[in-house]
């Protein structure tokens, strides 16, 4: 029997004890790289992109011979303001993309040696910086698409008396959500959040390029599609994959990791962020033949290309 990638060697190719080993000027001389590989880590002015600069040394900054401003190597990304070390910074995206199935706030707090509020603000800039890959993108070929619910649930009473019919409207707590994914089987993994799965029909015709071939369960909101794309669906109560090659196994298997996403590591999801949480689940799924190494540095590299963030930076102080 074949190994499993993820046993493999070839998965294992950083560890934090490389990291830590080769100290803070080579995580500094990583991540300036990773910010300006047109210069091999040279550093480039962010306002007027003059290629002569000052080197401050004594604080890792450098000033821009033209414009004479002043800026480091995270000024204007996702890492603005930070209060880590370089080490700690690497280790923490090491960290965050070793978790298959997710890491928590918790969890990547206590490694780090970090208040629970660093790792949480920190886990979700890098989530946001995962989500630059998607902006605008969209899929063709075979695609498959499939709806899920997540939260929303109520906690029976305890006594057989009290309990209420959960499925009411009137019950329910307004926080669940489903997601919609539209899943190439040859690349992308796009995911949405709405209230409704057959919201998801507009969403996917938007992004699934004409000529394509959808393939879906047998909800009924999905027969809008048939107007312009060609079809296959399946019946689940009959069978989970026809001899044909009728079936949606792939957006399955997305729904399996992000299922054990939410309920193992982070047991509860805020429907304001189900979407962050969506698109680290595709995330890992599209990127899953690569070594922790690999997304290491793309993780990192996204970061570094990505603006500050709007929702993240000061949250705690509003």
């Amino acid at each position: 029997m074949a190994q499993h990638f993820l046993l493999s060697a070839a998965a294992r190719t950083l560890s934090l004890r490389q990291i830590y080993k080769a100290g803070e000027d080579a995580a500094y001389a990583t991540f300036c790289t990773l910010r300006w590989p047109e210069t091999a880590g040279e550093a480039v002015c962010p306002d007027c992109g003059c290629f002569e600069v000052y080197k401050i040394t004594t604080r890792r900054t450098f000033k821009c011979k033209a414009c004479y401003r002043q800026f480091s190597v995270t000024s204007g990304t996702i890492f603005a303001s930070r209060k880590l070390s370089f080490c700690d910074l690497l280790a923490a995206v090491c960290l965050f993309v070793n978790g298959s199935k997710g890491r928590s706030a918790v969890q990547l707090s206590r490694e780090l040696g970090v208040q629970y509020k660093t790792a949480w603000v920190m886990a979700h800039k890098l989530r946001e910086s995962m989500q630059d890959e998607y902006e605008g993108q969209k899929v063709a070929g075979e695609v498959e698409i499939d709806g899920a619910y997540f939260g929303g649930h109520i906690r029976p009473a305890n006594h057989r008396k009290d309990r209420v019919d959960r499925r009411r409207r009137r019950y329910q707590t307004g926080t669940r959500r489903v997601v919609i994914v539209a899943r190439a089987r040859e690349g992308r993994t796009l995911t949405f959040v709405t209230r409704n799965e057959a919201d998801g029909v507009d969403l996917v015709a938007r992004t699934v390029t004409a000529g394509s071939i959808i393939y879906a369960d047998e909800a009924s909101h999905w027969d809008h599609l048939s107007r312009g794309y060609a079809m296959g669906r399946i019946n689940h109560e009959e069978s989970y994959s026809n001899l044909d090659g009728t079936h949606t196994n792939g957006a399955e298997s997305f729904f399996s990791r992000l299922r054990r996403m939410v309920r193992g590591q982070h047991h509860f999801v805020s429907p304001k962020y189900l979407h962050q949480y969506a698109n680290h689940a595709a995330w890992l799924e599209d990127h899953r033949r690569e070594s922790n190494g690999d997304l290491t540095m793309r993780l990192a590299g996204n970061a570094m290309a990505a603006p500050v963030s709007r929702q993240f930076a000061g949250y705690w102080q509003r």
